[in-house]
């Protein structure tokens, strides 16, 4: 059985649905707590994905579907609320009459400090929570391979976003699913993963993360954001799966019934990265709403892929994206609820 110490999974991680009003200061409520991390996009629209954290502050964007440095945006996310965020204008997250969905994740202890391992010292910065396994880092990088940059964690992560702040470089993940610290793939782009130990130096351990000297994540002159998780039990998991190629595809045991599921083709290139949350998807055996990180598209309709269950979800498509046959996948999964609580109530399907 999954327990976990984490019974209320929504004081971590929420799914909010809105509709966009067009209008200054758009107070989006309803989160259960203030973000730390927002993840947005029109469902309606062909706009680029916004995200902000409250490391970099409100007023500034990054896009997951594209390669673009840090951007000021004051009429995005303007400020991180007790039960959600407040908007400007920008049509991309609060278009008047347009359906937005915001994932939104829950950090919460700030510190700074001094990087270690090879080179220079830098300071960084930071905000976390250890119970739900996640962190933001803000860094500056020293060019040196063997750069440690403390995650504040206090376990090893299992995967780990890293975004240049300063130049238009792609996203760089790693996740212990691809097998080799030098592997990675690139949340903007439907590549396959590659591997080049230059991004990452070694596998992280449970203090840091050690970076390369590729301009992607230690140029001497640039600023980086990493978004890091651990593997929570009943709450968060990190993993992969091999494709059947089949209707009747495969079930991945979670320990927990997901509220938010990533999936990547890793091992070839020109699959998307496919999102799908229990709020879009409210039934099983329909149709499955699916986001693509790496593009702009707007929510897609199609035959059930996904069954969300209490215990895990099962692929119901021979589509290459989630499930050609003999392909590896990476997933990124967070609870709507344990399948066994630490209080021994168990999760009921849906």
């Amino acid at each position: 059985m999954a327990y976990t110490t984490i019974n209320k999974s929504t004081d971590y991680f929420n799914t909010k649905l809105f509709t966009g009003n067009g209008a200054d200061n758009h107070a989006i409520t309803g989160v259960g707590f203030q973000p730390d991390w927002v993840w947005a996009k029109n469902r309606a629209n062909t706009d680029a994905h916004h995200t902000a954290d409250s490391v970099n502050g409100a007023g500034y964007r990054l896009r997951t579907n594209s390669a673009d440095a840090l951007g000021t945006q004051a009429d995005g996310v303007k400020s991180f609320d007790s039960d959600g965020f407040t908007l400007g204008t920008t049509g991309s997250i609060n278009g008047n009459g347009n359906g937005i969905v915001s994932w939104n994740w829950k950090a919460g202890t700030t510190g700074s400090g001094t990087t270690g391992g090879s080179g220079t010292a830098k300071a960084y910065s930071y905000s976390v929570n250890t119970t739900a396994g996640f962190s933001i880092v803000k860094y500056a990088g020293n060019g040196a391979a063997g750069h440690t940059i403390p995650h504040h964690l206090g376990v090893v992560p299992r995967m780990i976003m890293i975004k240049d702040l300063t130049d238009n470089e792609a996203w760089r993940v790693y996740h212990a699913g691809l097998g080799n610290f030098a592997k990675w793939l690139e949340l903007n782009s439907s590549a396959g993963e590659t591997t080049d130990s230059s991004v990452f130096d070694n596998v992280p351990t449970s203090s840091g993360f050690l970076v390369g000297s590729a301009n992607p994540v230690n140029n001497a002159t640039h600023n980086y954001i990493a978004y890091c998780f651990a593997e929570k039990t009943g709450y968060s998991k990190f993993g992969s799966y091999t494709g059947n190629g089949s209707t009747d595809g495969t079930f991945v045991y979670t320990g927990f019934k997901p509220a938010w599921l990533m999936i990547k083709l890793s091992s070839a290139a020109n699959e998307n990265w496919a999102v799908y949350d229990n709020k879009r998807n409210t039934f099983n055996t329909t149709t499955s709403q699916r986001i693509r990180a790496n593009d702009t598209q707007a929510d897609t309709t199609s035959n059930s892929e996904i069954d969300l269950l209490s215990n895990g979800f099962k692929v119901h498509d021979n589509d290459a994206e989630i499930n050609g046959s003999g392909n590896t996948y990476i997933y990124m999964a967070f609870a709507e609820a344990p399948l066994v609580g630490s209080n021994n109530v168990p999760c009921t399907a849906r």
